[in-house]
């Protein structure tokens, strides 16, 4: 066979074009490349053939590519069955008046390699469509590797902020966490919509006899012992309100919802109890107890955070300078509710 005066046989053309086609003018395909194969069966291909010059719906398939051997025009091949590509390629006459058909995948070529399983040994020696392919794995490989950076700095990210919240020694909240519990509670009792009224209540916790046990067993034992009450506070507060330690031994409890004050000074008895049944060490009589203050948002609706946090402060040391192992609700400087004492 002769194109433009060179002498290729049907071998030598398979491995210089593996993707052409040899195509007689009366539609009879006569030849083909051997990494057409692979895409579809060429006795039985179905497809559609349209060009630059002429749309696809005027004249038949022949047509086309006869007017594209004549003009040297640029046409696409788009594959009806699978692997449902579109191929683009150039067609000249040959010697014999056969149509030789040249196709390319273009942008259809990533697409082909992942539903055809091609390799480097289906494309021609000079062809760059492997050197795309590598530059495309090689960066998709980039991406994935940013991609996974960028989870593993977002997942990075969230620790610091949880651990920027959170006390180190009983994984509770810490300061930082607390101030952003009560702005949340704040924003929810003053809603910008108006609808709903959400008070809270506030609780002032310190423990009583806690120097003791640090002078006497240690730090280690004390530590221990914070971790105890810290699991004792979380049996008796619910699963909706916050617990933080705010330094020493000192503890913060949110407690969402308006709370009368017996239930408040029932939750105090209770936590007061809890705490006094914790262990220090086998056969001693040291014991610690608490004294708590508490205030709830609803008694002066002009307060602030700072004023909040104030007035549970200063109820938890009214009950230390009347006996401590109480529980008082503060409501207004003048007149404290004392608590119950255990």
């Amino acid at each position: 066979m002769s194109v433009s005066g060179v002498l290729l046989d049907r071998c030598s053309l398979g491995r210089l074009l593996p993707m052409h086609l040899l195509v007689r003018q009366d539609g009879l395909i006569v030849g083909h490349g051997q990494t057409i194969e692979k895409l579809i069966n060429p006795s039985g291909m179905v497809f559609d053939i349209f060009s630059d010059a002429r749309p696809h719906s005027v004249g038949s398939v022949l047509d086309v590519m006869i007017e594209a051997a004549k003009q040297s025009d640029r046409f696409f091949l788009r594959l009806l069955a699978a692997p449902q590509l579109t191929l683009r390629g150039h067609a000249v006459f040959t010697n014999t008046d056969e149509i030789l058909i040249n196709l390319g995948f273009g942008i259809e070529l990533i697409k082909a390699v992942s539903r055809c399983d091609l390799s480097d040994s289906d494309f021609a020696p000079p062809e760059l469509a492997m050197e795309l392919l590598f530059l495309h794995e090689a960066n998709r490989a980039v991406l994935g590797q940013l991609s996974d950076f960028s989870r593993q700095l977002e997942e990075a990210r969230m620790i610091a902020e949880i651990q920027a919240h959170t006390d180190a020694l009983t994984g509770l909240g810490n300061r930082r966490g607390l101030d952003l519990v009560l702005s949340a509670a704040m924003l929810a009792k003053h809603p910008q919509d108006g609808v709903g009224d959400h008070n809270f209540a506030l609780m002032h916790l310190d423990l009583d006899g806690f120097k003791q046990v640090n002078d006497v067993f240690g730090h280690d034992t004390g530590d221990r012992v914070l971790c105890e009450v810290s699991e004792t506070l979380k049996e008796l507060i619910r699963t909706d309100d916050f617990l933080a330690r705010i330094g020493g031994d000192e503890f913060v409890v949110v407690l969402p919802g308006l709370f009368s004050s017996e239930s408040l000074h029932q939750l105090g008895r209770r936590i007061i109890a809890g705490i006094e049944s914790i262990s220090i060490s086998t056969g001693d009589r040291h014991q610690i107890s608490a004294s708590i203050g508490m205030t709830r948002s609803s008694a002066r609706p002009d307060r602030t955070i700072p004023q909040l946090l104030k007035d549970a402060d200063t109820a938890l040391y009214w009950s230390k300078n009347n006996g401590r192992r109480r529980a008082t609700i503060f409501e207004e400087e003048s007149a404290l509710h004392s608590g119950s004492q255990v």
